[in-house]
């Protein structure tokens, strides 16, 4: 198999054949699907691309991805619901049946998830209404604004009770979202806060993971670290993790060095992902590593920027992590497909929805919850660290 002329994406085209065959009953019910490096391998494309397809079978309930075993093809009535992410969902992860009145129900909109950062968010909330009998509406916004306020107003118009929102890109000023504020309607932001809203928030400490991620690189000896991201565009989480890799700078009397910084990677950002925009990020970061030949470390502000780093560091001939070293944000289970094993900072997704569905249900009842909740991610060594070359 290889590379398509036709227009449409090849992530699209994988999930296209994929699930021909498993409607087809090719794959049965239970039966192991292909790995994303199984994928790759046999599209000719990247892993991140085939990540992407394996992702939309999951979303479309046509494949459960069970942590250490792989992705099998889903029972719709049994797997799904054991795998912890009970949502209703139509075609558009939107509620396709009226919503029971006689039990709480909370909207969760949510720009995409993934096996890398997402599901566990889904996951935590799912055990919390359960424990709390209550209901879960998914819609997915895929990081487009527009999306994000029809959803908003869409779910509302079900009559949902409360509302828990992952925000689009955070250069984008939701009316919608103001208006829930104003109107005191019960409201939990995910993964970032939105500045000068007073809404409730609950999200990782990125300030303090960077700076630790950080740290780990400086106590290998490394001391040209090149910072990998998409534009900020004033996404809280990305600015706290930048700020948090310049403090580890200033604390440790290390000049930082922005020249070697690269924070133009739009290829991961909803609506760019394309193997084009892949190519063009990876040739990117080829030339700035061939152009840059003190860089000993990658700090990569997420997983899927961390596998353009690591094709772009095998790309110039260098080796991981005895010649470059790379650190990431969230990194899938290696036994589930052979994955590589990024050291990276984990966040504590389950628990950050956990405390999303309950601070939401504690609004409900008429109780104060704390503006801001930030909780502590994880330092997990992989083989992609090492110490620096003197």
């Amino acid at each position: 198999m290889s590379e398509t002329t036709s227009s449409k994406p090849m992530y699209e085209k994988i999930f296209d054949e994929l699930k021909q065959r498993i409607v087809t009953k090719d794959y049965q019910l239970g039966e192991r699907v292909p790995s994303e490096k199984e994928l790759a391998d046999a599209y000719s494309v990247s892993r991140i691309t085939s990540k992407k397809a394996l992702e939309m079978l999951a979303a479309e309930q046509l494949i459960i991805r069970k942590p250490g075993r792989g992705s099998f093809v889903a029972d719709p009535v049994i797997d799904y619901l054991e795998s912890g992410a009970n949502v209703a969902a139509g075609s558009e992860g939107y509620a396709s049946n009226a919503i029971n009145h006689d039990e709480k129900t909370i909207g969760l909109i949510i720009t995409d998830f993934g096996n890398s950062y997402g599901t566990g968010l889904i996951y935590g909330m799912e055990q919390a209404a359960r424990d709390n009998d209550c209901f879960l509406v998914l819609r997915r916004t895929f990081g487009n604004p527009d999306n994000e306020e029809q959803s908003i107003q869409k779910l509302l118009n079900l009559g949902v009770d409360g509302l828990i929102v992952f925000p689009a890109q955070g250069e984008y000023f939701s009316a919608e979202i103001l208006k829930l504020v104003i109107g005191k309607f019960p409201l939990v932001l995910v993964d970032r806060h939105l500045k000068g809203v007073a809404a409730a928030s609950i999200s990782t400490d990125n300030m303090q993971a960077a700076l630790k991620g950080t740290e780990y690189l400086f106590d290998l000896g490394h001391k040209h670290i090149s910072f990998l991201s998409p534009p900020p565009v004033d996404t809280t989480a990305v600015e706290d993790r930048i700020e948090g890799f310049i403090q580890a700078h200033a604390q440790r009397g290390i000049v930082v060095d922005k020249g070697l910084w690269v924070s133009d990677l739009t290829s991961t950002l909803p609506n760019s992902f394309n193997e084009e925009n892949i190519e063009r990020d990876i040739s990117r970061l080829v030339s700035h590593l061939k152009n840059n030949p003190a860089i000993t470390a990658l700090f990569a502000i997420e997983y899927n920027i961390a596998l353009l780093a690591k094709t772009a560091v095998e790309r110039v001939g260098l080796r991981i992590p005895e010649d470059i070293s790379i650190i990431c944000f969230d990194s899938p289970p290696t036994h589930l497909g052979g994955g590589y094993s990024f050291t990276h900072m984990q966040q504590n997704e389950e628990e950050m929805g956990r405390i999303a569905v309950e601070n939401v249900l504690s609004i409900m009842g008429g109780h104060t919850v704390p503006n801001k909740v930030m909780l502590e991610a994880r330092l997990i060594p992989g083989e992609s660290t090492g110490s620096a070359k003197l």
